[in-house]
């Protein structure tokens, strides 16, 4: 239990931003959540949330967001990704890891095999986070009803294989948000994910990341102005203007993108993010100083 006078310095000492995780296996993004949370002491301390799932088998960077950061999940949902795969060949899993029912084949891919890029239709597994009618997939699978999720298109940027011995092999995977390995390993035919491991994503990397339980003294938390510039173009404000926009009113603003969202930002802190209207004016939709 935390006292009280320790929750008020820490929630004064870990600003608002993201905090970098190394999650190991075993945990669910969930779990790293609560980790975090509890640290801080408890969920009256400070909202807390994270901007991307990772299977409890899996392992790597999770990006945990703190404050005001939760209200720009979505954007950084959306970042590229990349992976490192060890699979298993000649061998079908129902879950495409070490967790299902696991067939033996003998089949194994071609060496080098044919690893696809580009724009790539996949069908995510049917133990997956998907949302089937509301409910995730998953849970229907482990309920035992047949479940069909539908395709999706998705980007592989790079699809390599970095070493292979008998029937194990190494990939490295880069890809779109929303990419399944689990997916793009069982379509080798025939093959699953023994290991998975996030390195990056988008431009940051599991290297420069804490550990779960690491102690929040010792946490380099980035902070909405680090964030903003990898999500969208930002616009420096004058006083007068930041004020204006974090009370929700329109201004006129020269410079950002003809349509579509700018960050803005402050002598150093994170005021709002705006959209352009048709009438020119920038229209703040999320607010960071309140």
């Amino acid at each position: 239990m935390i006292a009280p006078e320790e929750v008020a310095r820490l929630a004064a000492a870990v600003p608002d931003g993201a905090l970098l995780v190394d999650k190991p296996a075993g945990l669910s993004s969930h779990d790293v959540v609560g980790r975090v949370r509890r640290s801080l002491g408890g969920r009256k301390a400070r909202r807390v949330g994270h901007s991307g799932t990772l299977d409890p088998f899996a392992t790597g960077l999770l990006i945990v967001l703190l404050g005001r950061a939760t209200r720009l999940q979505g954007h950084l949902m959306g970042l590229d990704k990349t992976y490192e795969t060890l699979a298993r060949l000649g061998a079908t899993s129902t879950t495409g890891d070490p967790e299902g029912e696991i067939v033996v084949t003998g089949v194994v891919p071609p060496d080098p095999p044919v690893l696809p890029t580009g724009l790539v239709r996949q069908r995510p597994p049917a133990y997956s986070a998907v949302r089937i009618d509301g409910e995730r997939a998953y849970r229907r699978a482990r309920r035992g009803e047949e479940v069909v999720v539908p395709e999706r298109e998705v980007t592989v940027h790079a699809f390599e294989q970095t070493w292979r011995a008998g029937d194990r092999a190494r990939y490295r995977i880069a890809c779109s948000s929303g990419t399944y390995v689990r997916s793009l390993v069982a379509d080798l035919h025939d093959a699953y994910c023994l290991e998975l491991r996030r390195t990056a994503i988008g431009p940051f990397r599991v290297a420069d990341a804490h550990g779960p339980d690491d102690p929040p003294d010792d946490w380099r938390v980035l902070p909405l102005t680090a964030l903003l510039p990898v999500v969208m173009p930002t616009l420096e404000v004058d006083e007068e203007t930041a004020r204006r926009l974090g009370h929700g009113q329109r201004v006129t603003l020269d410079g950002g993108p003809a349509g579509g969202e700018v960050g803005i930002v402050h002598a150093g802190e994170a005021v709002a993010v705006g959209r352009r209207e048709e009438d020119g004016r920038i229209r703040p939709v999320v607010g960071f100083r309140a």
